[in-house]
C-alpha cells in the first residue's frame, strides 16, 4: 500500500505545490498520488479526506512560516521597526525566488485559500483565523515594543497590527495578480505611514 514512513511527506509536499500553483478545488486525490509518487491507497491511510489534508498542509506551512516569523521579529538585537522591514524584505526575496523557479508568483497560501474556500468549508475558514490571528499576534508585539520606545503613534496596537498583515497580504495579491513581485516594494513606506512613525528617515535605517 506504499505506507513506507516518507509517503505521508510526499503527499503533503506534492500537494502544497500543486496547491500553491493552481489552488484546491481543481486539484483531485489521483493528481496529488501521482505527483507524490505514491498509490491512491496510501492518501487514505493517511488522509481520510482532501479537505483532512489540506488542513495538514496549512499547519505544515504555517509551522514554517511562524518559524521565520518569530526568527525575524523576535530578534532581540535588532529594533522594533527594522524587525518588520526585514520580515518585508524576506518576504520579497521569498516570492521573487519562486517566480524565478516557476515563471509566475505564486502569493500566499493562507491569502490564496481565504479567497478559495474561507465560505466554503467550516474547518479551513477557522484554521486560517487562527493563523492569521497568529500572524497578527506576532506583530502586534513588536509595534507595542515600537510605540512604547516612541517611534509610532497608534491608538490600538491590535488594530494596527491588523492594517499591516492586512497590508502584506494586499501587496502580495497584487503581486500575484499582475505577476510582479516588484508591488512588494511599498511595503515599507506604507508601514511607516499606517504606523504614523515620528520619525521615518531613521527608522527606515535597519540595524
Amino acid at each position: 500500500m506504499g505506507r513506507s514512513s516518507d509517503a505521508r511527506e510526499k503527499i503533503l509536499a506534492s500537494a502544497q505545490s500543486l496547491m500553491e500553483l493552481r489552488g484546491y478545488t481543481a486539484l483531485g486525490v489521483a493528481e496529488i498520488c501521482k505527483a507524490a509518487g505514491v498509490p491512491k491507497g496510501s492518501f487514505y491511510y493517511f488522509f481520510e479526506s482532501k479537505e483532512a489534508l489540506a488542513l495538514a498542509v496549512l499547519d505544515e506551512h504555517w509551522k514554517a512560516q511562524r518559524g521565520n516569523w518569530a526568527r525575524v521579529l523576535q530578534d532581540d538585537d535588532a529594533e522594533p521597526l527594522s524587525r518588520l522591514r526585514r520580515l518585508f524584505e524576506e518576504t520579497e526575496a521569498s516570492l521573487r525566488a519562486g517566480q524565478q523557479s516557476c515563471g509566475t508568483v505564486s502569493g500566499c497560501m493562507f491569502g490564496n485559500l481565504t479567497l478559495e474556500l474561507s465560505n466554503q468549508t467550516e474547518p479551513i475558514r477557522t484554521r486560517l483565523q487562527q493563523i492569521f490571528d497568529a500572524q497578527v499576534e506576532m506583530v502586534e508585539k513588536v509595534i507595542a515594543e515600537a510605540r512604547e520606545r516612541g517611534e509610532v503613534a497608534v491608538g490600538d496596537d491590535r488594530e494596527a497590527a491588523r492594517s499591516i498583515v492586512a497590508q502584506l497580504e494586499g501587496q502580495v495579491l497584487f503581486a500575484k495578480l499582475y505577476n510582479d513581485a516588484q508591488h512588494l516594494e511599498a511595503l515599507w513606506a506604507n508601514c511607516l505611514s499606517l504606523l504614523s512613525a515620528r520619525h521615518p528617515d531613521e527608522a527606515a535605517i535597519s540595524s
